[in-house]
Order: C-alpha cells, then sequence, then structure tokens
C-alpha cells in the first residue's frame, strides 16, 4: 500500500468522511485505510479504537476512530483548504491547539420522557433519536456527573412524551443550569427544584417553561472571568468550549497587540478579549446583545479599566473606517456567518493589525479575501480544535498592513 494506491484513505473531508486519492468517499475510515470495491475497509495505520460507547451513534462527535495525528492533520486541513478556497495564502500556518478529553465546560443537551424513563443526550447524528449518554469523553466530568441526578429532577417537572434542552455551563460558583420546556406544578415539584440545587450545590439554576427564564437557585452572582475581571453571566450566555481553547485564542491575540494604543473589540461578548487585554490601555467594546454588553459594562466599571462598552449593531452599523483608524489594532470575533459588513470597512481602513477570531473557517476565508483585497497580509493564522472529535474548526488569523 502506497500513499499512490488509489483504493488509499488520504485524508478525512469536512464532514467527516474519509476520501480516496481517487475521490471516492467513505463514512468511519482513516487516512491509511483501504476501501475495497465492495464498500468495506482494511484498517490501516491511524485507526484507533473509540474511546466512547456512544460512537459512531451519538451526534456530539464524529472522528473518534481517528488517531491525533490524523485529528490534528484535519483540523489544520479544515482551516487551509477553506483559506485555499477563496485564494487566500497565510504566510504561517501554526500547529494546530486541540482540546483535552473531558474538558467542555458547555453544553447544550436534549432530555425526553417516555413514561418512566428520562433520557439525556446528544442526538443520534442525522436524525432526531435521543442518545441517552452513559458516559461522555468531551463533557467535563462535572457536568457528565449532573446527568444521572437530573433524570430522577425531570420525573418532577418534564411531562410525558415531552422533551427538554438542558442547558449547562461551568462558570466561577460551578456549574450554572438552564432547563428548558419543563413544567413546575405543585409543592413537590417546585420543593424538588430547591433541593437538585443545593444537593448538588448549583451555582444557579434557571427554569423557562416557555414563557421566560425565571432564576431558582443562585446563593451568590453567577459569575465567569476573564483577564481577572469577574462578569455578571446571563444564564447560558456564550464561552468558549473549553479553558484551554479559550487560552490558546486569548494568547494567539495578545501576542499580536501592539505595545501600546487603543484596542477595539468588536463582537466582544461578555469580554474575553477585551478584558484579557486591557489590563493597561484603553478598550472600545462593542456588541449587539445588550444583555450582555451591560454586564461588561458594569464589570469594566467595578474593576476601574478604561474601556468603553457600546452597544451596537455591527451588521447594521459597522464602525467607519474614520472611527476604525483611532485604533493601534482591532480584535474580531463575529459568529459563524461572519462579518461581511464590518469587514468591508476594515478593508479601507488604516488600522495596522487586525485579529479575527473565527468559528467557520468558510466565513472566515471570505471575510479574508475582502482584507487582502484592501491591502492586508494575513501575517499568521492558527487552527483550534476545541470541540474535540468534532469536525467544527475554529481559528485566530492575524492580518497587517
Amino acid at each position: 500500500m502506497t500513499d499512490t494506491d488509489p483504493d488509499i484513505i488520504i485524508r478525512i473531508a469536512a464532514k467527516g468522511d474519509g476520501i480516496t486519492a481517487n475521490g471516492r468517499h467513505a463514512a468511519l475510515t482513516a487516512p491509511g485505510d483501504r476501501l475495497l470495491a465492495d464498500g468495506t475497509t482494511i484498517a490501516g495505520p491511524h485507526r484507533v479504537a473509540p474511546p466512547c460507547v456512544h460512537f459512531p451513534s451519538c451526534g456530539g462527535c464524529e472522528l473518534q476512530h481517528v488517531d491525533e495525528a490524523s485529528l490534528a492533520d484535519f483540523v489544520t486541513g479544515r482551516v487551509v483548504g477553506a483559506l485555499a478556497g477563496q485564494g487566500v495564502v497565510a504566510q504561517t500556518v501554526l500547529p494546530p491547539h486541540i482540546s483535552p478529553p473531558m474538558t467542555r465546560r458547555r453544553a447544550s443537551l436534549r432530555a425526553a420522557r417516555a413514561g418512566k424513563t428520562i433520557a439525556i443526550g446528544f442526538a443520534e447524528a442525522g436524525s432526531h433519536t435521543l442518545i441517552d449518554l452513559q458516559m461522555c469523553a468531551v463533557l467535563d466530568p462535572r457536568l457528565f456527573a449532573l446527568l444521572a441526578p437530573l433524570r430522577g429532577l425531570l420525573r418532577l417537572i418534564l411531562p410525558d412524551k415531552r422533551a427538554a434542552h438542558v442547558r449547562m455551563s461551568l462558570i466561577d460558583q460551578g456549574v450554572d443550569l438552564l432547563l428548558e420546556g419543563v413544567k413546575v406544578e405543585g409543592l413537590s415539584a417546585d420543593e424538588g427544584l430547591g433541593d437538585f440545587a443545593r444537593v448538588h450545590g448549583l451555582a444557579r439554576l434557571t427554569i423557562d417553561e416557555g414563557n421566560r427564564p425565571q432564576t431558582r437557585w443562585e446563593p451568590e452572582a453567577a459569575t465567569v472571568t476573564f483577564g481577572g475581571v469577574p462578569v455578571a453571566f446571563p444564564p447560558f450566555s456564550f464561552l468558549q468550549a473549553t479553558p484551554d481553547g479559550e487560552a490558546a485564542l486569548v494568547a494567539m491575540v495578545r501576542d499580536a497587540m501592539p505595545e501600546s494604543g487603543a484596542v477595539a473589540d468588536l463582537f466582544c461578548g461578555l469580554g474575553t478579549f477585551a478584558l484579557a487585554l486591557g489590563a493597561g490601555r484603553p478598550v472600545y467594546a462593542a456588541e449587539g446583545a445588550r444583555d450582555v454588553v451591560l454586564a461588561l459594562k458594569l464589570a469594566g466599571q467595578r474593576a476601574q479599566r478604561r474601556m468603553v462598552a457600546d452597544h451596537r449593531d455591527l451588521f447594521r452599523r459597522p464602525l467607519t473606517p474614520e472611527e476604525l483608524n483611532r485604533f493601534a489594532a482591532v480584535v474580531i470575533d463575529p459568529p459563524r456567518a461572519g462579518a461581511r459588513e464590518q469587514v468591508m470597512q476594515l478593508a479601507q481602513s488604516s488600522v495596522p493589525v487586525i485579529a479575527y477570531v473565527s468559528c467557520n473557517p468558510a466565513s472566515f476565508a471570505r471575510d479574508a479575501a475582502h482584507l487582502l483585497a484592501g491591502g492586508y497580509r494575513l501575517d499568521q493564522v492558527r487552527p483550534v480544535g476545541q470541540f474535540r472529535w468534532s469536525t467544527h474548526v475554529e481559528m485566530v488569523g492575524i492580518f497587517r498592513r
């Protein structure tokens, strides 16, 4: 067998299936596997035993069958391939950062009831069938430990033949739990909520019965800390998926910043970058979600940071080149669709450094093409795999004039 053998899987495609040299696709194959004419495979040197009993049925992971080298190649390939599709070349592609197993600190699961049976987990790949998790190789053990007792709680508040959402985040005080689609009726259900939160030491328990979220338990204000500054945390607000992934993104951005001068953080969220970068310099932070930017504003004031937190819809009202040119650097961390409107303004600016954090290599590449057309060069790119064994890949790109 050689790499030129047309029946050998040579790489993993964007959706997780293997591709042979002659273009055939096969699910659940690893680089080096041989794909036979009847569709069966002979395992190659990069195939490993999946660590989770639910793989491959569970839709939470697609790549547990490949080794570390192949996983790293896939994460890098997703970024480089997206850039190539737009004719964008990075001067340097740094080694990928891939989060370790069992470090995911934020998860959105489904729960369903059939009689006395409660299932909690991720949907089966390609369907709505729910996989009732008996183990999980990606969730932080503190989140997974709640699933068994949650099944008991949901018998009190989840009607038969109904489904709910279980949204969990690890914050400064512990687990922040939001339950959506449940019904709290009667004294026993109400007392059950309080007992559950107390026994399991929740940071906060929030219930949404379909009207609006209501906090049922919060012994102290729920916060998440960035750059040494605690920020009030609205239930299930956005957090980077893993602490180490966040640290890798922040380090890449921080290293790109000039020694002095004001910085703008666009799509700033709760301040992951604004607070990490703003200990000794002025920061302008813009965000379209009102509750989030208010939490950041109050946190910055308490910490006496030189920070302006602006409630601004950057899709409808992006910063203009005249506004942007006041900054020594700009950090931008948009949603999956990218930020074409803001990027077009950046392309016309004279900002020396742009650090673009992205959760979608495809939209990043499209936006990068506009920046290059405006005279920027893509100096460095670092792929980041916070969603281990998943096809979801993130990245940071540093653009310079």
